[in-house]
């Protein structure tokens, strides 16, 4: 690419940048946005990753409130635990911005362990806040970067200066939703950064999760396909003993019978046809970590039997084995979205083995069931795959918002995520400036020659908002009570008004 056109280019981000800054200061919710901008920026300066965080005047030591874009979980607490004592420490006190192109050769920095570790390079660090700062905006590049120019220095400088005006309404804002947030409570005792929501159904199965965590037993997730259980998988392992073990996944459907047995228990050479060298399986993989079971409900009877022995007495014996067991430490966390207890009844699913695992069970929620979280995990999905692919960010239209909350989701979010990320090569293909409802369901547009050719999502929509229409009707458009005869929150009343452009046609 010639050098004028990647200047044009990083110019076009950078007025991208300052007009969504601006847009800032007009938002009710900045939450969202600074996310947002924080993404935005990470992209404009070429970095690898981007963390903001703020404090209150209260507890200047700890932050009140962070927003964190391309780091993992365990990276974020390194950057808010040992770096905050060296860059993001520095960059408060002196209320400067520190800059270096080497974390790992600057002598400020080059002995803290987590530079060391981590490897870390280039960073930029600038102060949110001139007199007194309130917090700072992080920023780091990889080792094979170029570094931070006087340019990205200054943008960045610009970015804090417009988030220092916004640090009192978001803090005020953080405070207040502790209050009315279902899920903040249980966040506090949590690792669970990557976790998006405030729904009650949400805050309910973290709350289950945040019980067995630290508890070595193991446990079953249940729910839809879709739903989460991998992440909550993860979550429970993270938060528990065995954090710093490994976290393994065996996927037990994606195996055929033959060699479910080997890939779990391991095989020694020639204990069947595939067997040409010793094969460690997945439970010596998980020693003195967590071994995730997903899509349990579909193992093998044989395996099934063996798995049992495990969880009873700890050992198991490798394919091909002699009699002497081998020892294992590790903890089974189980998914299905089978009803095993139909299962069991239906003898395709051990009785004995089903009691070992349904000691703590948790049923992770549909996403029908905590739909207020539907817009959250919307934004999030666009800004991912925005920066997966490397376009432009895109905003949703009101009406395209108002379509996902009113749309049926079989496959609940993994099926959100997915259509989020069709939306929006769609929409970059076609050079729109939003997404709309026609990007999020291509086949829900009706043309002339298919009218009368409903799609079942479309079929489905219309017959919500006849429905829907009905009841208002019937109860003198009272939302509360439309919404108990529907049996859904008078907030997802709402939605579908908007959304299907419903009218009062009576008064009653």
């Amino acid at each position: 690419m010639a050098e004028d056109t990647v200047d044009l280019v990083r110019l076009r981000l950078e007025h991208g940048l300052f007009n969504r800054l601006l847009a800032l200061g007009r938002q009710q919710e900045p939450e969202p946005f600074m996310r947002e901008a924080l993404a935005l920026i990470v992209e404009v300066t070429e970095a690898q990753q981007g963390y903001i965080e703020l404090h209150d005047d209260q507890h200047r030591d700890t932050p009140s409130w962070s927003l964190a874009h391309g780091f993992t979980s365990e990276q974020v607490e390194t950057v808010r635990g040992t770096i905050s004592r060296g860059i993001i420490g520095e960059a408060i006190a002196r209320g400067k911005t520190v800059v270096t192109q080497s974390a790992l050769l600057d002598e400020r920095f080059s002995e803290l362990p987590s530079v060391q570790v981590g490897r870390i390079e280039a960073v930029l660090c600038a102060p949110i806040g001139a007199d007194g700062p309130r917090g700072v905006v992080y920023l780091q590049k990889p080792a094979q970067g170029s570094g931070f120019s006087d340019a990205d220095r200054a943008i960045a400088e610009t970015f804090a200066w417009h988030l220092a005006t916004l640090t009192d309404r978001v803090l005020a804002r953080h405070r207040e939703s502790r209050g009315t947030d279902p899920t903040a409570a249980v966040r506090e005792q949590l690792r669970a950064s990557e976790v998006v929501g405030r729904s009650a159904a949400l805050a309910a199965v973290l709350q289950q999760a945040a019980l067995v965590a630290p508890l070595d037993v193991h446990v079953l997730l249940t729910g839809e396909t879709g739903t989460g259980k991998s992440q909550l998988a993860r979550i429970i392992h993270d938060n528990g003993r065995r954090a710093h073990g490994p976290f393994v996944t065996l996927n037990c459907a994606a195996l055929p019978e033959t060699l479910v047995e080997s890939e779990l228990f391991g095989a020694l050479q020639g204990a069947h046809s595939t067997a040409f060298r010793k094969i460690d399986g997945k439970v010596a993989s998980a020693e003195g970590g967590t071994l995730f079971l997903d899509e349990i409900g579909e193992m093998a009877p044989g395996a099934q039997g063996k798995l049992l022995h495990l969880l009873q007495a700890k050992e198991y014996l490798p394919l091909g084995g002699s009699s002497k067991p081998v020892r294992a430490d590790v903890r089974v966390i189980a998914a299905t979205n089978l009803d095993l207890k139909e299962a069991v009844k239906e003898h395709r699913f051990r009785e004995d083995l089903f009691y070992r695992l349904q000691v703590l069970p948790i049923r992770v929620p549909s996403l029908a069931e905590r739909r207020e979280d539907i817009a959250a995990l919307a934004a999030f999905f666009r800004t991912q795959a925005c920066s997966r692919h490397g376009l432009a960010r895109l905003d949703f239209s009101p009406n395209a918002v108002h379509a996902l909350e009113s749309a049926e989701w079989p496959g609940n979010v993994r099926q959100l995520e997915h259509t989020i990320e069709a939306a929006i090569i769609r929409a970059a293909g076609t050079g729109a400036r939003q997404i709309d409802p026609s990007h999020l369901f291509p086949d829900s547009v009706r043309t002339p020659e298919s009218e009368n050719a409903a799609t079942f999502q479309e079929a489905t929509r219309q017959f919500q908002a006849r429905l829907v229409q009905a009841t208002l009707e019937a109860n003198n458009w009272n939302v509360v009570e439309t919404a108990k005869s529907l049996d859904i929150t008078r907030s997802h009343v709402y939605n579908l008004i908007r959304a299907f452009g419903l009218k009062r046609t009576s008064r009653g």
